[in-house]
């Protein structure tokens, strides 16, 4: 074999090579310099190459200082939030009434006035009619509570429940007449006479705030879309329209079919409790519609909210009540709320449970209230934006 190297087995870590060339005289070698790549550095991290670490610590500090400062301003202005968002929540509630009047032939800002004087006829005939009753039946419900705790220690349920539960039951329900006999447990669960006047003086402020809101949102609510479309890119404008109808469609129709829901349950609860002869039908009946606006838990509070105070005085009707208010749930279920719902989104019921949970506890009823035209409007844009470049991305 000859002793000849091949070019794959030529040097490589040298500062020069030698490559044969053919020549007339015979092979000869020519050095072709090779550039000397020093070994970089090793790259720190980020926290180890702070070249000013005075400034740094500064910025972070100021960061941070920022931050808790706007943490307390939105926590000072949490009640001005609350109502901002109320006020568009009913804005966009009412916007599919002002749309139909609207292709009838009205302009919107005609459309407008009639569907808030109609929405302010309807309040002002309700706060006539169920306000009177409803105090004169708190003040029944107060003076007739040991009556109604004297007339359950009578019954046959009681007696049962004594066989069964012994002392502890009987000391059990004389606790709870004792307590319910106290006004000034009373007045100490309102917080006092005090502090109830100022949450009434209060709440009125805020639905006059609300209300203005409203009115404000619902005239100008085409403009406010338009304007904030104007932040996105040209290119995504109709694009980010077409999702901004969505999800107002969306809480528009959720906010009308939960008030028709909740008008049914009030009125099933009135009409049961009247014919059944059980105390404070109008009472219960608007207990009925404030409860049963929380979307998916709200008839089952009721249920036993309104069990429970009939059985103190009807055991056989409170029996009856909850047949018939648990039959009509099953109907709200799988006929009622399919057909007023079906121009809202659908979300799993999973999600709705979580979501009613969710704002609930930050927000109480508002919360509950809004969390699920929130949740649809969240699906939405997952559905309408992240999952489609998710499918692009190979």
């Amino acid at each position: 074999m000859s002793n000849e190297e091949s070019p794959a087995s030529a040097p490589t870590d040298g500062v020069a090579s030698e490559t044969p060339t053919d020549a007339p005289g015979g092979p000869t070698t020519e050095t072709v310099p090779r550039p000397v790549v020093e070994p970089m550095a090793p790259r720190g991290s980020f926290w180890t190459r702070i070249d000013r670490p005075f400034v740094f610590g500064f910025l972070v500090t100021l960061g941070g200082l920022g931050a808790v400062v706007l943490g307390l301003a939105l926590t000072s202005l949490s009640t001005v939030l609350i109502y901002i968002a109320l006020a568009l929540f009913a804005a966009l509630g009412l916007d599919p009434a002002v749309r139909l009047l609207e292709r009838r032939g009205l302009s919107r800002a005609i459309a407008v006035l009639v569907v808030t004087l109609g929405l302010i006829v309807v309040f002002a005939l309700l706060l006539w009619m169920v306000i009177p009753i409803v105090v004169d039946q708190i003040s029944s419900f107060v003076r007739s509570v040991p009556g109604m705790v004297q007339e359950f220690t009578r019954s046959d349920l009681y007696a049962t429940l004594e066989r069964q539960f012994g002392e502890q039951f009987q000391d059990l329900v004389a606790e709870v007449q004792k307590f319910l006999s106290d006004f000034g447990n009373l007045a100490t669960i309102g917080g006092g006479a005090l502090k109830v006047g100022a949450s009434i003086a209060t709440g009125i402020s805020g639905t006059i705030i609300v209300i203005v809101l409203t009115l404000y949102f619902l005239a100008s609510l085409s403009g406010i879309k338009a304007s904030l479309l104007r932040l996105a890119p040209a290119r995504d404008r109709a694009r980010a329209g077409d999702i901004t109808d969505q999800i107002t469609d969306s809480v528009g129709g959720y906010v009308m079919g939960m008030v028709v829901l909740a008008f049914f349950n009030a009125l099933l609860a009135f009409l049961l409790y009247f014919f059944l002869g059980l105390p404070f039908p109008p009472l219960m009946a608007t207990v009925a519609f404030c409860i049963t606006l929380i979307p998916l838990v709200g008839s089952v509070m009721f249920w036993i909210i309104g069990t429970g105070i009939a059985l103190f005085t009807n055991p056989i009707g409170a029996l009856v009540f909850a047949i018939v208010y648990l039959i009509y749930m099953q109907i709200e279920a799988y006929v009622i709320t399919p057909r007023v719902m079906n121009r809202a989104i659908s979300i799993p019921g999973s999600l709705v449970v979580i979501g009613a949970l969710a704002g609930g506890t930050l927000l109480g009823l508002l919360g509950a209230l809004v969390a699920v035209p929130v949740t649809a409007s969240i699906l939405i844009i997952i559905k309408q934006v992240w999952v489609p470049r998710q499918d692009a991305r190979i």
